[in-house]
């Protein structure tokens, strides 16, 4: 049985502090992946608890890169050179995926992963149009919105996955109530589908909200806080269980930064 997680680690030459998305069997020490080849030869696909590319089982290793602030036109992503050179740096340090949490990056971005032998998790914000449907304003239609998204980057060799969301408020998932919001998180589901039905797709949620029935996600991906070994392996035993036969990542981990210093953070990634 193996699952992914992600970790906090400090920076490795980008601008700012990444996380880490990283999978490897149970108690098995990590080493670097072979990057010898660009990822895309076979998408990414789900073969029980585990991911695989091809005949070959995926381990996912990789870093949230950004948010970051846009430019004038509002493009997050708009540096080509720095990003050729942060991903760059990615690979040479053994990472083999990038996770980009809130904004639909252009293909130019995948473009340069897939040079560099990275995937891309692409996020969809499910969690930033949940108001208009509990407002009921059709001034921004979500279906829409994710439709368009998906058609910027379906089939491109580097995507890994589709992540619909991250972490919907728990005030608004209970007051809005947890069917209503696994209805909304289905439909938007379905919409991505329709338009990559090979496509990977999930969504990042966290413990607040554990409750959320959502089996009609190809993968779980969760956000896990847990500062100390045994709390933090405890809760990995939970997700397998929710997580049933699907593959399980950690989409971020971490210590307090300003509390444990970044030695504290390192030592955490041996756990």
């Amino acid at each position: 049985m193996h699952e992914a997680y992600l970790r906090d680690v400090s920076s490795i030459g980008t601008r700012e502090q990444g996380r880490v998305l990283v999978g490897a069997p149970l108690r098995t020490p990590w080493a670097p992946p072979g990057l010898s080849e660009p990822p895309g030869r076979r998408r990414p696909a789900i073969q029980g608890k585990s991911l695989v590319a091809g005949d070959q089982k995926l381990y996912v290793r990789g870093v949230t890169y950004g948010a970051f602030r846009p430019d004038a036109n509002g493009a997050e992503y708009h540096d080509l050179d720095i990003i050729e050179r942060d991903f760059a740096q990615m690979a040479a340090n053994g990472f083999n995926a990038v996770r980009i949490p809130h904004t639909m990056p252009p293909r130019s971005l995948l473009d340069a992963a897939y040079r560099h032998g990275l995937w891309v998790m692409v996020g969809l914000s499910a969690e930033q149009y949940l108001g208009f449907v509990i407002d009921r304003r059709r001034d921004v239609n979500p279906d829409r919105v994710v439709r368009d998204r998906v058609r910027q980057c379906v089939g491109h060799p580097a995507l890994l996955a589709y992540s619909l969301g991250n972490e919907i408020p728990t005030q608004i998932a209970r007051w809005y109530g947890h069917r209503r919001v696994e209805g909304y998180l289905k439909q938007l589901y379905s919409t991505v589908k329709n338009e990559d039905p090979e496509g990977l797709v999930t969504y990042v949620n966290y413990p607040s909200t554990e409750y959320l029935e959502l089996p009609f996600l190809d993968l779980v991906c969760y956000n896990v806080y847990l500062e100390k070994q045994p709390a933090l392996e405890a809760y990995l035993s939970r997700l397998q269980n929710i997580a049933a036969d699907r593959p399980v990542i950690l989409s971020e981990i971490g210590l307090d930064a300003l509390r444990n210093g970044e030695l504290a953070q390192a030592r955490s990634l041996d756990w």
